[in-house]
Order: C-alpha cells, then sequence, then structure tokens
C-alpha cells in the first residue's frame, strides 16, 4: 500500500532567519500567507500531521478546522536541535564560528553543533516518525507540517542524495512538496 506525504514548510516566523531549531517563534503574518498560498487547490487529505512547534502547529489547527480532518501533533516531526547555535545566523556564526560552521555544512554528520543533536540522531527520530505514519496510516494522503530540516532529510533519502549533500537541498518558507511511500522506509518524490 501507498502513503502519499505532501511535506510543508512553516512560513517566515517573527525572529526572522538563521537557525530556529526548538526556538518556538511564532509566525508573522508573511509566513501564514505563504502557508495559507502553498495548500490552495491542494489535497483532499485524510488528515495532517505536525511538529507540535507552534511555527507548524498553529497553522496545522487552523487548517484541520476548516477541511474538518484530524491533526496529529508528532514531537519527533520538530527540526534538528542547533545547541549553543540555536537563533544564530550562518552570517553570525562565520564570524565567531566559522571553522565549525564549515565542518557542519561540508557533512552535517560527521560535525555536531556545541551541545546540539547530532544529525545521526536526527535522521532516525525523523525516519521512524514517518515509519509510525505508514503503518497507521498506509493507503491515506496526508499533509505533514513541518520544519526545513525535516523535508531536507526526507527529500534527500528520497533523491538517494549522499549524505554530504543533505544541506544542499532548497526549502524555502511554504514550500510544499510531495513523497509517496510504498512500503516502511522506501521513499520516492512525486514531481
Amino acid at each position: 500500500m501507498t502513503l502519499r506525504v505532501d511535506l510543508l514548510r512553516h512560513g517566515e516566523t517573527e525572529f526572522g532567519g538563521g537557525l530556529r531549531g526548538s526556538i518556538d517563534d511564532a509566525l508573522t503574518e508573511t509566513g501564514w500567507a505563504q502557508m495559507r498560498a502553498a495548500v490552495v487547490g491542494q489535497g483532499p487529505w485524510d488528515r495532517l500531521v505536525s511538529s507540535p512547534l507552534q511555527r507548524c502547529a498553529r497553522f496545522a489547527e487552523e487548517l484541520g478546522a476548516q477541511l474538518g480532518v484530524p491533526v496529529l501533533l508528532d514531537k519527533d516531526l520538530q527540526e534538528l536541535h542547533f545547541g549553543a547555535w540555536e537563533g544564530q545566523s550562518a552570517a553570525a556564526l562565520m564570524e565567531t564560528d566559522a571553522q565549525a560552521l564549515g565542518l557542519f555544512w561540508a557533512d552535517p554528520y560527521s560535525f555536531t553543533p556545541p551541545q546540539g543533536e547530532p544529525v545521526a540522531d536526527f535522521s532516525t527520530r525523523v525516519l521512524a516518525a514517518l515509519e509510525r505514519l505508514y503503518a497507521t496510516c498506509a493507503g491515506e494522503r496526508i499533509l505533514l507540517i513541518s520544519h526545513g530540516g525535516v523535508m531536507r532529510l526526507l527529500l534527500a533519502h528520497a533523491r538517494g542524495l549522499p549524505r554530504e549533500q543533505l544541506l544542499n537541498v532548497e526549502v524555502g518558507h511554504g514550500a510544499l512538496f510531495s513523497l509517496t511511500m510504498e512500503s516502511a522506509g522506501m521513499l520516492k518524490e512525486v514531481r
């Protein structure tokens, strides 16, 4: 059986760019508009699944109420925790920690930001969440509302990219992509 997963990244947030990670900032009006525009004419979805962080969850709750479909919040779909780098921009880190940032960009699986979550652990929790969704929702179409890192990870897996290319996957605010999962772990991008 196939699970269709449409991936939606949250929109612009109040504290702007940078490494948001587990910072729980809200959407701006622009961010709300980005997400609302992304779903126009899309679906239909059997359920919505979201990160519990408010930049994802508030939109999921609004859309779920509008569509009359259930909303599930899953903490395993939260963004990578960036540790000491949380809330900082890449430009600021280039001034204070350029070598470490370079190592992270070159291979995020081999370098973990100080006090951060290893990308291998992040990958394990996100893929486990998707496996659980497949086990309970196969045959459905779901909208998964999450973060840039979660979407990069899933798209990189679907595209068969080497791990060093994880951060090369482009995922803008309010971006919508589609995947199918035929069996546990087998992801394909729908173009």
